[in-house]
């Protein structure tokens, strides 16, 4: 097992149409303002931008994401990692009970120094700290939707 690879795979349902949410999700720069641990993010070219995200833990990731798939049609957006973190990410929306159920996946390498270091004793308290940040950030979004 290599300690510095992480595969999550979270599930938001959300009470908003899928296009909705597909718009909200696009506007990556908005994180910020209904994503707590989003707390920077700064456009570099219509593709690619840097972020810096922070959640319990009291430690800064700071990530370039490269859009590698836009599809409103099927819903889906991913995008290629960089920094701290190197992988992917995906979001897949699909429509459910009248809103939407949000996938968000991810497999990433972990090349912070620290978190390397720290990659056996530190992965349960990493895994952790992703669960609180997605959760943050599905409530987040349910309130962002709301208005």
């Amino acid at each position: 097992m290599d300690w510095c690879r992480y595969r999550f795979r979270s599930v938001w349902d959300l009470p908003a149409a899928p296009a909705a949410v597909y718009a909200a999700l696009e506007r990556a720069e908005e994180y910020p303002r209904w994503w707590p641990e989003v707390r920077e993010f700064t456009p570099l070219d219509e593709r690619t931008a840097t972020a810096r995200l922070r959640s319990l833990v009291p430690y800064d990731l700071f990530v370039t994401a490269r859009a590698i798939r836009r599809d409103p049609g099927g819903r889906v957006l991913e995008v290629a990692l960089g920094g701290d973190l190197e992988g992917w990410a995906r979001w897949t929306l699909s429509a459910r009970d009248g809103g939407t159920r949000a996938v968000y996946e991810q497999e990433v390498e972990v090349r912070k120094p620290l978190m390397r270091r720290l990659a056996v004793p530190g992965r349960p308290v990493f895994r952790a700290n992703h669960a609180l940040m997605m959760r943050s950030g599905r409530r987040g979004l349910r309130r962002w939707l709301d208005m």
